[in-house]
């Protein structure tokens, strides 16, 4: 007689072997990936926006690049939809971030996997760069593109593996790789200089969730986030408590939301110390998981870190 957890992962599989049956067997061809293939292109399909625009920079007019989440939306409570099925069977390759960003997509991806160009990006990054936390000690933390010098190792990573899938335009990959991380590499250095232009004792982070922590380590801010690494975890009494009591004693002046988490949590933080009498302000919204919308200020990779810097700058100064 099988185990109840072996049970459990046999209908798991069986589950989503019949959702991708049907996402194919129902459901008409995506405009997006009819377009790639009348016009000769790759259909690459991303797990995050954030991802999306990497690869959209490293294959240029060589691929259609779509992401299945959009702005606001959280990776790691993200399940796949039927619609999403359809994009990943039909996609030429697929790129998820890794490191269980993508949580509750593991099943359908590790599936995928055995038929199909199935790509973690991070696993381009050297383990010894990948950071490590007590609170989530079975992994790495996945948010790596808040080091915006890691990202562009990442950037390269990618384009080394679409030089590889497809050698006849490996030139092409190539030069979009080095033009864009020479975009970076001005972002990086822009991005550390706006930090340090915060007095030292001041440049303290404090958001609804552990998403900057390679943020911190690049630019020199310390950072702490009332949740863990993944906003499947929870926070209790104990945690607003110890926050609250963080703020007081660094006299800290502005704590930030995130774009894709409610703000309740830190609300309970920011009234458990006025209760404590000191007054600490919402410095403002900051994006994390997810870009903000296309065409907005936030809706690249690029503008997203701009406005991360720009408004932590202006809320701690």
């Amino acid at each position: 007689m099988k185990s109840a957890p072996k049970r459990k992962r046999f209908l798991g599989w069986w589950v989503v072997g019949l959702l991708l049956s049907v996402a194919v067997s129902c459901t008409p061809e995506n405009p997006v990936s009819e377009e790639a293939r009348r016009h000769g292109k790759l259909y690459i399909v991303t797990t995050t926006g954030i991802l999306r625009d990497a690869v959209a920079h490293v294959a240029g007019d060589r691929a259609e690049v779509e992401a299945l989440m959009g702005p606001g939306v959280d990776p790691h409570l993200y399940k796949a939809a039927l619609g999403d099925l359809q994009k990943l069977r039909q996609a030429d390759i697929i790129i998820y971030n890794g490191l269980h960003l993508e949580g509750k997509m593991g099943e359908v991806l590790e599936k995928l996997a055995r038929q199909k160009n199935v790509w973690a990006a991070t696993d381009a990054l050297p383990e010894k760069s990948l950071r490590k936390t007590p609170a989530f000690a079975d992994s790495h933390d996945p948010h790596v593109w808040f080091d915006v010098q890691l990202w562009s190792q990442l950037v390269e990573g990618l384009a080394q593996k679409l030089k590889r899938f497809d050698a006849a335009h490996a030139q092409t990959y190539q030069t979009n790789a080095q033009q864009y991380r020479l975009q970076l590499d001005s972002l990086h250095r822009w991005t550390k200089n706006k930090i340090s232009s915060i007095p030292a004792q001041q440049r303290i982070l404090i958001t609804a969730h552990d998403a900057f922590g390679y943020f911190g380590r690049a630019y020199g801010i310390d950072v702490r986030g009332l949740q863990g690494i993944s906003t499947v975890s929870e926070f209790g009494l104990q945690d607003v408590s110890g926050l609250v009591n963080f703020i007081v004693n660094r006299k800290v002046k502005a704590v930030f939301v995130e774009t894709s988490i409610s703000q309740k949590a830190i609300e309970a933080v920011l009234e458990g110390a006025r209760q404590k009498g000191h007054k600490v302000k919402l410095g403002g919204s900051l994006y994390s998981d997810a870009l903000g919308e296309a065409g907005g200020p936030a809706g690249s990779y690029v503008g997203m870190v701009q406005t991360n810097v720009k408004t932590v700058v202006t809320a701690l100064k």
